[in-house]
């Protein structure tokens, strides 16, 4: 048997790139100056990720402000904002290293998103050589743009939700139209929403199971065939090599986190201590008919936040002690996180966001590898048996 690998979608943008970023910004450079050096970026991403026989590429989300906001502002700062929106919104996320990363507020409807994922697919397929996925954002992300308390003259709660699965539905259907085989949706916020952080009101909502129905209303949508090419990715956040709720027992999140009705599930586990747990729980909590589709279990075996690159050996035995948990026919590797979600990105404990690129490379490779090695290995095991 082969185990099934995937990568969950970003790369450090280089230096020149984030410095292009900048430059817009402040109005040094057009839009069109910063696209090039997006392109630049993205091309090269493809071709790197293509030498290392990863088999499913992306981008690296090299055009996108970050896995968050690409449907709705150009870039970090705010420059280019989506119709109906403000810069001042609550926090989305406090790290571990203190630095926070904010998202705009809502001020009227209806919500429309200003870009849509398929116009990097577009681009994309036109680069790859091999087949091309495409990360989105969930419905529960986008729902924190609404106020947390009251509604908004004109514009309920419940009206710009339908309009946001409305939006998130219209932005897979498009990747898949424009080429790509697999669209994940990112679910960060999942395990944040266990954490009750006082700085951080909407932690503190009991807001997992509201984000899960949400999300299976778009997940509704989809027939069982479509949803089995139809991802989850959830960690515990990945920005400036810091996380955003690595402390809330994961347990909080994984006994409800598959009663989502996607088809798969990228898990970060690479960076928990005690891993061996994750991997049972995964193992007790997937199903086998989720709404008519099987779900697997893409188990992080690479922590992208550390410069310490895995060995394929590692790699082997982490993904064999999973299949002790897991059915071979639920069981993949990914990594951990994107190695950068956010397109501001200077990778502290790596040195630099360029360096870091190098080191992204060489993690998958060893993923790769790793995979391999383990699917020989359960191979044999399942023909002696």
């Amino acid at each position: 048997m082969a185990i099934p690998t995937e990568l969950v979608g970003s790369l450090p943008r280089p230096m020149k790139l984030q410095q292009a970023y900048a430059d817009y910004d402040e109005g040094k450079i057009t839009w069109q100056q910063l696209q090039a050096e997006q392109d630049v970026a993205a091309e090269d991403s493809i071709r790197r990720l293509e030498a290392t026989g990863e088999p499913i590429v992306t981008d690296g989300e090299q055009r996108e402000s970050s896995f968050a906001t690409y449907s709705i502002t150009d870039t970090l700062a705010g420059t280019g904002l989506a119709e109906n929106l403000a810069g001042d919104g609550q926090f989305f996320a406090i790290f571990d290293d203190g630095h926070h990363r904010q998202l705009p507020r809502l001020t009227g409807g209806p919500f429309r998103y200003k870009t849509y994922a398929s116009e990097f697919v577009e681009k994309n397929v036109k680069t790859a050589t091999r087949p091309v996925k495409q990360a989105v954002i969930s419905p529960s992300m986008m729902s924190l743009l609404y106020p947390l308390e009251g509604e908004l003259d004109g514009y309920s709660r419940e009206q710009f939700l339908a309009d946001v699965i409305d939006e998130c539905e219209k932005d897979i259907r498009q990747c898949f139209a424009a080429g790509a085989v697999r669209v994940s949706v990112d679910f960060t916020e999942g395990r944040l929403a266990n954490k009750n952080d006082s700085r951080n009101p909407w932690t503190g909502k009991n807001m997992l199971g509201e984000f899960i129905d949400l999300n299976n209303r778009l997940f509704d949508r989809f027939t069982p065939e479509e949803r089995r090419n139809i991802g989850i990715h959830t960690c515990p956040g990945g920005d400036c090599d810091s996380v955003h709720s690595k402390e809330v027992p994961y347990e909080l999140l994984l006994e409800h986190m598959f009663d989502m009705n996607a088809g798969y599930f990228l898990i970060q586990c690479a960076s928990e201590e005690d891993r061996e747990s994750v991997y049972k729980l995964c193992g007790q909590y997937r199903r086998d008919d989720a709404a008519g589709v099987s779900q697997v279990c893409f188990m992080g075996v690479i922590n992208p936040l550390s410069p310490e690159v895995e060995t394929p050996e590692h790699v082997r035995d982490e993904l064999l002690t999973a299949a002790e948990y897991i059915p071979a026919d639920g069981l993949g590797a990914t990594d951990d996180c994107g190695f950068s979600p956010f397109s501001r990105d200077v990778k502290p404990l790596h040195g630099s966001p360029d360096f870091a690129r190098d080191i992204a490379m060489q993690k998958i490779s060893a993923r790769l590898e790793g995979a391999r090695l383990a699917s020989a290995e359960l191979g044999h095991k399942m023909s002696a048996a």
